[in-house]
C-alpha cells in the first residue's frame, strides 16, 4: 500500500511542474521582442546617432501597425539630429518622418487598412525602425506597382512640391518658377510637376558639380555660389512669378527682390541655419539677422505676397490630415499616369545612416536618399587612432628586431655547425 500511496504522490506532483513549465513557455511567447531601430541620444553630432534595440510596438486605438520596408531621408532630419527645430522630444527618441511598408495591425476602430496593405505614412518621428505605429489619418494607401523606396522619396517631398507649387504658389501656365537646391529631392519634385503645366520657365540653383546630373530638367541651371540675382535678371529683368527658398538667411532678401508684381516668395525651409555637424548659434543668429524684415505696406504697395509653409505644423499642429491626404491621393494618381517618377539618389541601412547623413549635409545627393531597414550595411574600415598607429610602429620595430636576434642566433649557430662539421653544404651560410 505504501508503494500505491507514493504512486498517488508521484502522479499528484507532475501534472503542477508540467503546468510551471508551461507558464514559463507563455511568458516566453508573450514576451515583447525587439526591433530596429535609429535612435538620437543626445543633439549634437553624427555620434549621437544609434542604431538599437528597442521594444517592438503594440497597435493602439485608431492606428496602424506598420513593417517598415523603406524610409525617407530629409534635411529635417538633420536639423532635429542638431536640435534646431522647435519644440524637439527629449532624447532618446526613433527619428524620421516618413516610411512605406506592409501593415501587421490594425487597431480597434481603423476600417480602412486591413493587415497585408502596402501602404505609406507621414510620421511625427519613429519612422526608422523595422515596426511603427501611426495613427491611421496619417496613412495612405500604395498604387499597384509602386515599389517601397519610391513611395518612400515620393511622399514628404512630392507633396510638399505640389502645395508650394499650385495650392500656395498658384501656378499657372506661361509663368516664371526660381527653386533653390534643384538638385534634392524637393527640386525634382518641383521640377517634374512643373512640366505638367505649359510654357512654365524653370530656373533652378544648385552646387557646379550636379548641373551634368539633372540640367534637362530645368530651363535655366545656375551655380548657387555665384550672384545669380544678377543672371536672372539677364534672362527675365522683370524677374520670377514665384521663388521657392528652402534656404533662409540672405537668400529670402534676394529672392523676394526678384518677385515680379503679383509674384509670390515662399519659404519652405532655413537649410542656411545648419552649417557645421553641431549646432551653431551663430549660424542662427546671422541667418535670423540677414533676412531684411518686411513692413507690410511694402508688400501692399508693391503687390507681392509672401508665405510659409511647414508640412510638420500644418499636419500635426493644424488638423490639417485629410487636406493632406487629398494631396497625396493627387500625387500617387499622377504617379499612375506617368506624369512623375521619383529620383533615388542612393539607399543606406540604417547602420550606415550617420555617413547618409553627411551626404544630404554637404549636398552631395542627386534625388532622395532613403533607408532600408533589410540592407545590410556597408564593411566599416579598421579605424587607426594616434595611439594606436604609434603602437603598430613599435610592433613593429619589436618585430624586426626579433627577427634580427633570431638571424644572428641561426647565423652562430650555422657557424659552429660549419666549424664542427667541414663537409656542411655552402647554402647552409
Amino acid at each position: 500500500m505504501a508503494e500505491e500511496g507514493t504512486g498517488g504522490k508521484s502522479d499528484e506532483t507532475n501534472p503542477s511542474e508540467s503546468q510551471t513549465e508551461q507558464k514559463n513557455e507563455e511568458n516566453q511567447t508573450t514576451a515583447p521582442k525587439d526591433m530596429k531601430a535609429v535612435v538620437l541620444t543626445g543633439f549634437g553630432g553624427l555620434k549621437s546617432v544609434k542604431i538599437v534595440k528597442k521594444p517592438q510596438p503594440s497597435v493602439g486605438e485608431g492606428e496602424v501597425l506598420i513593417r517598415v520596408k523603406a524610409c525617407g531621408l530629409n534635411f529635417l532630419d538633420v536639423m532635429v539630429r542638431q536640435g534646431v527645430i522647435d519644440s524637439p522630444p527629449k532624447t532618446p527618441f526613433i527619428l524620421g518622418f516618413e516610411c512605406a511598408g506592409e501593415v501587421e495591425g490594425v487597431g480597434e476602430g481603423v476600417s480602412d487598412f486591413k493587415v497585408g496593405d502596402r501602404v505609406a505614412a507621414l510620421t511625427e518621428y519613429k519612422a526608422w525602425a523595422e515596426l511603427t505605429s501611426v495613427p491611421a489619418k496619417y496613412v495612405y494607401p500604395l498604387p499597384p506597382g509602386m515599389e517601397f523606396q519610391d513611395a518612400a522619396a515620393m511622399l514628404m517631398n512630392y507633396v510638399v512640391a505640389y502645395i508650394i507649387l499650385f495650392d500656395v504658389g498658384n501656378l499657372r501656365s506661361g509663368q516664371s518658377v526660381l527653386v533653390h537646391s534643384a538638385g534634392g529631392g524637393v527640386g525634382h519634385a518641383v521640377s517634374q510637376l512643373c512640366k505638367t503645366v505649359p510654357e512654365v520657365t524653370l530656373i533652378g540653383t544648385a552646387s557646379k558639380h550636379k548641373h551634368d546630373s539633372i540640367k534637362e530638367s530645368f530651363t535655366h541651371l545656375l551655380d548657387h555660389s555665384v550672384d545669380y540675382v544678377h543672371e536672372i535678371k539677364k534672362i527675365s529683368s522683370e524677374g520670377v512669378d514665384i521663388v521657392l527658398d528652402c534656404l533662409y538667411g540672405d537668400d529670402a532678401n534676394k529672392g523676394y527682390s526678384l518677385i515680379k508684381p503679383l509674384g509670390h516668395y515662399i519659404l519652405y525651409g532655413s537649410a542656411n541655419i545648419v552649417t557645421g555637424e553641431t549646432k551653431s548659434f551663430f549660424s542662427v543668429a546671422k541667418s535670423w539677422w540677414q533676412v531684411d524684415k518686411v513692413n507690410p505696406m511694402k508688400l501692399f504697395d508693391e503687390n507681392r505676397s509672401m508665405s510659409g509653409f511647414q508640412l510638420r505644423h500644418l499636419l500635426y499642429q493644424q488638423g490639417a490630415h485629410e487636406y493632406v491626404r487629398g494631396v497625396v491621393n493627387k500625387v500617387f494618381k499622377m504617379w499612375e499616369d506617368g506624369q512623375i517618377k521619383p529620383v533615388v539618389d542612393s539607399t543606406w541601412a540604417f547602420e550606415d545612416v550617420p555617413e547618409a547623413m553627411q551626404k544630404l549635409h554637404d549636398r552631395k545627393n542627386v534625388g532622395k536618399i532613403t533607408l532600408d531597414p533589410s540592407k545590410e550595411p556597408k564593411p566599416k574600415p579598421k579605424l587607426q587612432t594616434k595611439g594606436s598607429k604609434e603602437k603598430d610602429k613599435e610592433k613593429e620595430k619589436d618585430g624586426k628586431a626579433a627577427g634580427e636576434t633570431s638571424v644572428g642566433e641561426n647565423t652562430n649557430a650555422e657557424k659552429e655547425n660549419k666549424q664542427g662539421d667541414s663537409s656542411a653544404p655552402a647554402s647552409a651560410e
